[in-house]
């Protein structure tokens, strides 16, 4: 019994952390992001595996534990799809997906409810959806392999990998254990945690930075630049077409339409902005611009803006948060921290420096314009 309550227990808070995880792609990332709908419906059909493979869920009646069923066991193709669009930026979901999807949803329904009253069909079903689950398993990891070396470089593809090979790992452990009639109660328990397990990590995915993505406070401007280089990530002397191109549409995004000044600009909402995929994007920031991580690129045109806007005489009454603000800053603590390492001084000494300066030239402030 106790076991029992424990299971119960996982598996009602993974429904609640797929719950969440839905909630944030659809609201944050669905507009802008097109794995961001695949995405929430992984989560959707993860708490609705966690719910129908619960202990003493009546799979064997047709009704209203159908739906769950059906979302459950199409698990498979969801995952496959959404992997391959995470993974391979030329994939584009084609009307017989959705076909292949609802077959697997069917055989599900046909293979765990008992509506049909008739093993002759279930028993054949339930085999061949669990070889077809496996087979969307072993195709998630095979097609998308070959791109996990480059993805793999960061926190966040590492943990991406991660969450695909062990979904596809417990997939095929399921079905394998429904091919060799095992017991559903002697793997209920290792299957809650699994789910609980792939809930945080899609949590910690979606709310929280990795490692590589926090402000490198060293590691902003010129000095984050040659770390950069000095890392063991070499310049491309000679980039691609497709690189330079790609060089081009960035440069053009961060210096004519500012984009770095836009709330909550992540790597990933930056890369479909440019048509790539993120380990793409994170390459070209690394290694052919030189720079340390991905806010200490952004930080460069962040803090350039603020340097120009301490040093122009016209907005000495402009207050220093409102300069750090427009120029994309969250708050006025990172903003200080970034500038004095960028620069050595605070904001308010180095425009107290530039006024200097511009009065040593001879040139007479203007005056601030009234609020």
């Amino acid at each position: 019994m106790a076991l029992t309550a424990l299971d119960l227990g996982l598996r009602g808070a993974a429904v609640g952390l797929f719950l969440v995880v839905c909630a944030v792609l659809l609201l944050r990332h669905a507009s802008v992001h097109r794995a961001a709908s695949l995405g929430a419906a992984m989560g959707i059909s993860g708490a609705a595996y966690a719910i129908s493979t619960a202990p003493f869920f009546p799979t064997w009646s047709f009704g209203w534990s159908s739906p769950f069923v059906a979302l459950a066991m199409s698990s498979p193709v969801i995952l496959w799809l959404w992997a391959r669009t995470v993974f391979d930026e030329c994939f584009t979901l084609r009307h017989w997906h959705a076909a292949i999807w609802a077959t697997q949803a069917g055989l599900g329904v046909v293979a765990y409810n008992g509506w049909t009253n008739s093993p002759y069909l279930a028993v054949p079903c339930g085999r061949l959806l669990a070889i077809a689950s496996i087979g969307f398993a072993l195709l998630t990891v095979g097609q998308t392999a070959t791109r996990w070396g480059k993805v793999m470089t960061t926190a966040r593809g590492r943990l991406l990998v991660a969450l695909v090979t062990g979904i596809s790992c417990q997939i095929v452990l399921s079905a394998g254990a429904g091919l060799a009639a095992i017991p559903t109660r002697s793997i209920s328990l290792p299957a809650a945690c699994g789910l609980g397990a792939f809930a945080l990590m899609s949590i910690w995915m979606m709310l929280f930075n990795p490692p590589e993505s926090q402000v490198a406070v060293a590691g902003v401007g010129g000095a984050g630049r040659d770390a950069g280089r000095a890392s063991g990530s070499p310049l491309r002397a000679s980039p691609s077409a497709t690189d330079r191109a790609s060089l081009n549409r960035l440069e053009y995004l961060m210096t004519t339409e500012r984009t770095y000044r836009q709330e909550g600009l992540t790597i990933g909402l930056l890369a479909v902005r440019l048509g790539m995929p993120e380990y793409r994007l994170r390459t070209l920031i690394n290694d052919g611009l030189g720079h340390r991580n991905f806010n200490a690129f952004l930080n460069r045109y962040r803090l350039d803006e603020a340097k120009k806007a301490l040093a122009d005489p016209g907005q000495a009454e402009v207050t220093v948060l409102t300069i750090a603000l427009d120029a994309g800053f969250q708050s006025l603590a990172p903003f200080n921290r970034a500038f004095k390492a960028d620069t050595g001084l605070t904001p308010t000494e180095f425009r107290r420096k530039a006024a200097v300066e511009a009065q040593s030239r001879g040139a007479k402030p203007q005056a601030a314009p009234s609020s």
